[in-house]
């Protein structure tokens, strides 16, 4: 079991995520935006943290490199309801910025439950053999 935070400004992602998570045996805090869950973040021990890259506000990338500073082995999942295929619109890949930056996996939102819960499961076991290691 994992206390996560998840910050996102959409109630129903929040909602969801939790859903998932909460059924899979985890403890979870929620935040509407980047500041809230940066200062939720500071005040609580959390083991894994998913972060929307697009918010109101302070957004996930600035939210993520503050929390970097402080925690750099927090393990990161930023999500984002952003075109899969940026080319297409001229954007940039925020979600491979976010990777690039620190974040160690993605979740492009529509998301598949199962998708989401093998991440947590693939992030978390990482951190635990990076702990047992030293690292």
């Amino acid at each position: 079991m994992a206390k996560i935070l998840v910050v996102d400004d959409d109630p129903a992602v929040q909602m969801t995520i939790r859903l998932l998570l909460e059924r899979a045996g985890h403890v979870v805090v929620a935040a509407d935006d980047g500041e809230t869950g940066l200062s939720t973040f500071e005040s609580e021990n959390f083991d894994l943290l998913f972060l929307d890259i697009f918010m109101p506000g302070m957004d996930g990338i600035e939210a993520m490199r503050q929390i970097h500073r402080q925690w750099p082995t927090i393990p990161i999942i930023v999500i984002s309801g952003r075109p899969l295929e940026p080319e297409a619109t001229g954007e940039p890949d925020f979600l491979m910025m976010a990777i690039k930056i620190g974040a160690v996996s993605s979740l492009p939102k529509p998301f598949k439950p199962a998708v989401l819960l093998d991440m947590v499961e693939r992030c978390l076991n990482a951190r635990n053999r990076n702990a047992a290691s030293g690292r």
